[in-house]
């Protein structure tokens, strides 16, 4: 559909245009007395009768012609590479299935929907009720912490796979891991040494 009312626009928008006007009798006068001058002075000459004459056609021409110009001669641009193609095997080979576990299927769906739930009663309960219990401070950043893990887990799982970038999958992988403990341990010195989390949003909050 798109490739038929393209041209059909770029057609309409030509038609539309103005007929050619005439240079006035000035830059013709101008243009020949440059040709009997030295050669800098033509060069200027043709730099701006050319710009004159750009201007003059920008200035009559329909911006739905511009758009369609701009959008048609717009260059393809790859931001990423692609990564090496692997064939692995021939096209008569069954696809491979994994084996079946519950742990990494219903129950890990299960799993995650129970912890970003979770997150909504421990986010409020302690400003709901007005009381700082340390144990619900930590149980809410134990959950922040499984629930971020779990969600950048899946982003590496379904941007990298581990088929064709098999080292940058574990680059990755261990880059999550350790950012995870790096974070479990900060916010431990947070909640043990200092005011916790909850406490530290309240005063920012009313600050």
């Amino acid at each position: 559909m798109a490739s038929i009312v393209r041209p059909a626009l770029l057609r309409r928008s030509c038609l539309s245009l103005p007929a050619p006007r005439t240079l006035p009798k000035q830059a013709s006068q101008h243009s020949a007395f440059s040709k009997l001058s030295s050669p800098t002075s033509r060069r200027q000459s043709i730099v701006s009768r050319t710009s004159s004459f750009r201007s003059s056609t920008l200035k009559f021409t329909p911006s739905s012609t511009l758009r369609v110009a701009g959008f048609h001669a717009s260059g393809r641009r790859a931001i990423l590479p692609p990564g090496p193609q692997i064939i692995d095997g021939t096209a008569n080979d069954p696809a491979p299935i994994p084996q079946p576990s519950p742990t990494h299927g219903s129950y890990h769906w299960a799993f995650e929907r129970l912890i970003s739930a979770a997150l909504i009663p421990l986010t409020v309960a302690p400003f709901a009720a007005g009381t700082l219990n340390p144990i619900t401070d930590a149980i809410l950043c134990a959950t922040i912490i499984i629930h971020s893990h779990i969600g950048f887990q899946s982003i590496i799982i379904d941007y990298i796979p581990s088929k064709r970038l098999p080292k940058t999958r574990a680059l990755f992988w261990w880059g999550l891991r350790a950012g995870t403990l790096v974070v479990a341990v900060g916010l431990y010195e947070f909640e043990t040494n200092d005011v916790g989390l909850t406490e530290a949003i309240k005063r920012i909050w009313t600050a």
